[in-house]
């Protein structure tokens, strides 16, 4: 095959090298030359060409044969025989005149002179009709002249003998026959060469006649074989056609797919013939280089995945592993710090001016947030790692373990939680413990004036359960909204309100861990969800941004944007239900951790 097709040597460099936004396409294929490489279409088409042409030549041969053979039927049927016919009348009446004239000649009787009359009347209306053949008859003047000579002849017997017997029978009776025998035998005898002359004609016609008609059956015999002949040939060649330019070199390209199938993925795909699968095959085999190329570029992606995988995992033991120091040895020291300090001021604290107090605050102070940090720190990295496994539960029971958990919080500030009848999910317990905790103590946590009133409601959302935390405390700007889910961001002073920034980014990796999602619901149909693409600076734990109202301690007000009162957060969770589809429900990490 001389057509182009896609060789490595012509493939972009990016293509080759596995890098750029896509493969160029295919190149254009370029047909090869050569008789035998043309298009099937193009065989069948000069195929039907020629047998056309055969089907052509044999209708015009089988119409020519059969108009010949009905001329030469009709000439022998309608003119020939019936001439002869005719010509047999005239010489029977010629026949019948002579021996009537004969007759009365002896006895005198008008009997034979009426037989010889009606003779000539015979005579002439054969005669008549011989003539009327006469225009298609075969040989048409002569025949002609040869009937002009019968007419003449018997003309000439009837004037030199029969009348000159009728005139004498009333003188000579019955001796007038024999006064005219020697005219009559005369002028017969011509009479005799005449129709024996135009017999013969007739009958040379008669057989040239039947010749043509054989030879006009014959051409229509001949014609209908050739037809024959050529629908045989018509098949044959179809059949060539099908076996030699599409069967034969389909079996040879399924012959070389079937081993690419089988493993061989370097066997090259090439049919010669016809132009069809050879461009086709060309085309396949540059896509199977292309897929082996791509082929062995993802197997060596995937083992560096599964190197990166196998790092991963060894990374994630020495993250225990830090956690674990994290919980214990870091922790540690900084208990000494805070307690040392704490000693240092009960026991030297007489001797301390305001200042010297107020370092030794600052710096219990910073233990204690560090120890907080950490705890942190360490409960956000053990989501979906450590303890996570998942299974039935009614979302009641973390519900209220976190509402007994934070009853001292919700008694000293008289808050009053209230939910719905939850139905049963698929989690962990801790988590949604820790969930509900997290959410439920936010809102506790930004309260306005008014005592806190939270409520969880749920609702059936697809094959998901959307649970919401509504409350009515200071309420969040809408253009932080985008923030709030990352990790360390404050909208508030440490001064104006206590915590680490991790709270709410804990809830977002628990509830993404779980399967489902978590919002804030702006109270106009639009959600914002945590995705970092905030225009605000992101805060590092010391935020200056404003609080809700300013300074945190009234009602929310309008700071640069829309504020509404009061908070409500939206999440969704697997149901019970669920369970069996999830990705996830044989324990480890949807999101891939181990």
């Amino acid at each position: 095959m001389t057509g182009r097709t896609d060789h490595p040597d012509h493939l972009d460099p990016s293509e080759r090298s596995g890098h750029g936004p896509s493969p160029r396409p295919l190149p254009a294929f370029t047909p090869s030359k050569g008789f035998g490489n043309l298009p099937v279409g193009r065989w069948f088409t000069l195929a039907g060409v020629g047998i056309a042409l055969v089907f052509m030549i044999s209708a015009v041969v089988t119409i020519k044969s059969i108009e010949e053979t009905r001329e030469a039927r009709e000439t022998l049927v309608d003119v020939v025989d019936p001439a002869a016919l005719r010509l047999l009348e005239i010489s029977n009446a010629l026949t019948s005149q002579e021996s009537a004239v004969r007759t009365y000649g002896r006895t005198n009787e008008e009997a034979s002179l009426r037989d010889y009359r009606n003779a000539v009347a015979a005579e002439e209306s054969a005669v008549g009709t011989l003539v009327a053949l006469l225009p298609r008859i075969p040989e048409r003047q002569a025949v002609s002249a040869e009937v002009a000579r019968l007419k003449a002849a018997g003309e000439a017997w009837r004037r030199d003998y029969a009348e000159t017997v009728i005139a004498a029978v009333p003188t000579l009776k019955n001796d007038a026959s024999r006064q005219n025998a020697n005219i009559n035998a005369t002028r017969f005898n011509d009479v005799r060469q005449s129709l024996t002359g135009l017999q013969n004609h007739l009958n040379r016609l008669h057989e040239a006649g039947v010749v043509r008609l054989d030879l006009g059956w014959q051409a229509l015999y001949a014609a209908l074989i050739g037809v024959a002949s050529a629908l045989a040939v018509a098949g044959i060649v179809a059949v060539l056609i099908v076996r030699y330019a599409v069967l034969r070199p389909l079996a040879e390209l399924n012959q070389q797919v079937r081993a690419v199938a089988q493993g061989d993925f370097d066997h090259k795909l090439r049919v010669e013939r016809p132009a069809e699968l050879s461009e086709l095959s060309g085309h396949v085999d540059a896509m199977r280089r292309r897929i082996l190329a791509e082929w062995r570029r993802s197997s060596e992606t995937q083992r560096k995945l599964e190197n990166q995988a196998a790092e991963l995992k060894r990374s994630n033991g020495e993250l225990e592993q830090f956690a674990y120091v994290a919980s214990h040895d870091l922790q540690e020291p900084l208990r000494k710090v805070a307690s040392f300090t704490q000693m240092l001021e009960q026991r030297y604290g007489d001797q301390l001016d305001e200042r010297a107090k107020q370092y030794i605050a600052f710096s219990v102070d910073g233990a204690k947030r560090m120890q907080m940090l950490i705890n942190d720190l360490l409960d956000f990295s053990r989501v979906g790692r450590m303890g996570g496994e998942r299974s039935r539960i009614d979302a009641t029971l973390p519900l209220k373990a976190a509402l007994n958990n934070l009853g001292a919080t919700i008694e000293d500030t008289e808050a009053t939680v209230t939910h719905d009848e939850l139905p049963e999910v698929y989690g962990n317990r801790a988590q949604l413990t820790q969930l509900f905790q997290n959410l439920v103590g936010n809102a506790i946590k930004f309260h306005s004036q008014e005592p806190p009133v939270i409520h969880i409601g749920v609702r059936r959302a697809g094959e998901m359960w959307e649970f919401s935390c509504t409350d009515n405390g200071i309420g969040i700007d809408s253009k932080y909204t985008d923030r709030i889910f990352l990790i360390f961001q404050r909208l508030h002073g440490r001064d104006v309100y206590a915590g680490t920034g991790i709270g709410l980014a804990l809830c977002k990796k628990i509830v993404e861990y779980h399967g489902g999602r978590i919002w804030v619901d702006n109270g106009d149909g639009t959600e914002a969800v945590g995705n970092g693409q905030g225009t605000e600076p992101t805060g590092n734990g010391e935020g200056t941004e404003p609080t809700a109202n300013g300074d945190g301690t009234g009602p929310a007000a309008n700071v640069g944007g829309t504020v509404t009162s009061g908070t409500t957060f939206r999440w969704t969770l697997p149901t019970g239900d669920a369970a069996d589809d999830l990705p996830s429900a044989k324990g480890g990490d949807s999101h891939g951790h181990p």
